[in-house]
């Protein structure tokens, strides 16, 4: 089991601390985008300040530029990188997508299927033809014609973050991995399940994708305190992340076992009441998806984690540089112990 750093919002004030991550051995620094930065820049910056850890996007936003224009940007970042860049991209969701970006939020799963082709015609040095239904190149009817990138042929390896079942399983048809959110262990089956068919559709099985799996990391013997400060910090996520009638998030949660509670909170904080739908989130829900506590009830949490399948650790923290390196030292201390 290898372990990632998810960094989210990169500033050049990280730059030192990634680098010391990447001499503890981690693997991967991953960035990621919503309505500020984006997640492509800041690892053209990562590239030249580090040598060996890989750079990947979690995630990059479907629908917020043309696939072209994401593969293009991905081949610079493999050049840039001497090939270590990952691309993992995801829909996000219609109040970004038509908020945000003036992209209407439609045929999310094709336009994934689509986006990862596109991506890897145009990276393989192919000539862009591409006869889609969300996507159709050259357009018809148009003085446009297919051109080939004059850019040497490059493999870029794509991840998936996906929730629902149909993108799981085209996740598992097509990319190279899967960003995990919302995973729980325990209840790896409402993910893994469709997962593994869409893989077994292809001639293909589990083994041959990363599984990366976001969690936050915390040692402390307040295991109810940091439960349950890290449950209440789902509350913007099942309340906002999504709209009324469709949430990704509520329904992955749902799927594990928890529809009545998840339905509580996005009701008490679409109803104003924040601090309520903060104290409705189960503390499982902050425990469970996450490394929450002792050295060895983190280890055990791990142990499960390996069980389930999971290949590689997207861990996420938070506080000063030193701390978070400490923090680091002790988990990759345990998931060598695992070996």
């Amino acid at each position: 089991m290898k372990v990632g750093l998810f960094q989210g919002f990169f500033g050049p004030a990280d730059t030192a601390f990634i680098q010391e991550a990447e001499r503890l051995g981690i693997d991967s620094v991953w960035t990621a985008e919503a309505w500020g930065y984006d997640a492509l820049t800041p690892l053209a910056y990562l590239a030249a300040q580090t040598s060996t850890i890989r750079l990947g996007t979690a995630i990059a936003q479907i629908g917020a530029r043309t696939p072209a224009m994401l593969a293009m940007s991905a081949m610079s970042l493999q050049a840039l990188s001497g090939g270590r860049f990952l691309l993992g991209l995801g829909v996000s969701g219609p109040q970004v997508m038509e908020g945000w970006h003036g992209t209407r939020f439609e045929a999310p799963v094709q336009a994934t299927r689509e986006t990862i082709e596109i991506v890897r015609k145009v990276a393989s040095g192919e000539r862009l033809e591409h006869d889609g239904t969300v996507y159709t190149l050259p357009l018809p009817d148009s003085q446009g014609r297919a051109l080939r990138s004059f850019a040497p042929p490059v493999r870029v390896p794509a991840y998936v973050a996906a929730m629902g079942p149909r993108n799981l399983a085209l996740t598992g048809e097509l990319a190279d991995g899967w960003i995990g959110n919302a995973f729980m262990p325990e209840e790896a089956g409402a993910f893994l399940k469709p997962l593994r068919e869409g893989a077994e559709r292809a001639k293909r099985s589990l083994a041959d994708i990363d599984l990366a799996i976001p969690v936050a990391v915390e040692f402390t013997d307040d295991v109810e305190e940091a439960g349950r400060r890290h449950a209440g910090g789902y509350a913007f996520t099942i309340g906002a992340m999504g709209s009324r009638k469709r949430n990704f998030y509520n329904e992955a949660f749902a799927r594990q076992g928890f529809g009545d509670a998840v339905a509580e909170v996005q009701r008490l904080w679409l109803a104003g009441d924040r601090a309520a739908a903060a104290a409705a989130v189960p503390m499982e829900i902050g425990l469970c998806t996450n490394l929450l506590g002792t050295e060895k009830m983190i280890a055990e949490r791990l142990r499960l984690h390996r069980e389930a399948g999971t290949t590689t650790l997207l861990v996420k923290l938070d506080g000063p540089a030193e701390g978070r390196l400490a923090t680091l030292e002790r988990l990759v201390g345990l998931v060598a112990d695992l070996s």
